[in-house]
């Protein structure tokens, strides 16, 4: 059994045996290596990291191959987080690979709130060996602290072979491993489409309520566009031809808009409805994404889809 494993892993991955000796590794059976569920989890976690990075033109092809000297991570951190931190741009040796590494998981671990070694499921040595299970467990974990919002396949399991060398011999034991939980059925959909949709459940709460929320977003927004010289005083209407919500979302996200790709001033239906159609492509390229939005809604100042675009943009950026 144990020889079958190897032989596997030298082919597809170059598995130095020796270089884990004494220590317990997990290797993904090849047979859940083609599981069209797992496929499907690396697809979605390439096309976020795509997305997220789109305004740095970094763009990942692989799980496995583009993550491990600590580039692809380094920009997610920054773009996620707001951390900006002390290492090189570019490592090419592996020394030095190991080192940013090094740098840019503690401070992940501290942002993900896993101090406790126990609870982590990759390190250094992992990641920077392309160990897939590892790269997508911590992949896993970002989007669930960073992006929440963003729906990950449900119920993604993979069989694994833990491994442990010694002097004495090989011993092996197959386990399954879960990357993401299952998703609820039944009763509890309603209140996943609660989570989901909380403006929604807030318009249904009491005036003050609705109020004291959507003040805070509204300083937010003011916040983030006072150094553009603009203010806003009506939510409802002034979001409602797209020309302060472009400039919003290239303030927080750190990009500029050309003028030439937007309508400034625009004066008829086809100007404002190509101003927001603009926003809500860009959110989504950022990895926002709002529920039943449609760019007529914010056209037409309905509250409830404003208030979801701006809600959107507040929880993903309010602690910067």
């Amino acid at each position: 059994m144990e020889a079958g494993i190897f032989e596997y892993h030298k082919e597809e991955d170059t598995v130095d045996i020796e270089s884990f000796q004494g220590e317990k590794r997990k290797l993904i059976q090849p047979t859940s290596l083609k599981d069209p569920k797992l496929e499907k989890l690396k697809e979605t976690l390439v096309y976020w990291i795509n997305s997220t990075l789109k305004p740095e033109q970094i763009v990942a092809q692989s799980l496995e191959e583009d993550l491990y000297d600590g580039l692809v991570l380094h920009h997610l951190l920054s773009r996620l987080a707001g951390v900006h931190l002390p290492v090189e741009e570019i490592a090419l040796t592996s020394t030095a690979q190991i080192r940013k590494l090094e740098v840019i998981l503690e401070e992940l671990d501290k942002r993900l709130g896993l101090q406790d070694s126990s609870r982590i499921k990759w390190n250094v040595k992992l990641i920077h060996n392309k160990d897939l299970l590892a790269t997508v467990h911590l992949l896993v974990a970002m989007v669930r602290c960073f992006q929440p919002e963003l729906d990950l396949p449900p119920n993604v399991k993979v069989e694994v072979v833990l491994v442990e060398v010694s002097r004495g011999g090989i011993k092996s034991d197959v386990q399954t491993e879960v990357l993401t939980e299952e998703s609820n059925a039944g009763s509890d959909s309603l209140s996943n489409t609660e989570r989901e949709d909380p403006i929604e459940q807030l318009l249904k709460l009491e005036a003050h309520k609705v109020n004291t929320v959507k003040q805070a977003i509204l300083h937010f927004a003011n916040h983030n566009i006072s150094t553009l010289g603009l203010q806003v005083a009506d939510m409802d209407k002034q979001f409602a031809d797209g020309v302060i919500l472009l400039l919003l979302i290239g303030q927080l996200e750190g990009f500029f808009i050309p003028l030439h790709d937007f309508n400034l001033t625009p004066v008829n239906h086809s100007e404002m409805l190509h101003n927001v159609t603009l926003a809500l492509d860009l959110l989504n390229d950022t990895g926002l994404q709002v529920s039943s939005v449609d760019p007529q809604d914010i056209i037409s100042q309905d509250v409830t889809a404003t208030l979801k675009v701006l809600y959107a943009l507040f929880k993903k950026h309010k602690g910067k």
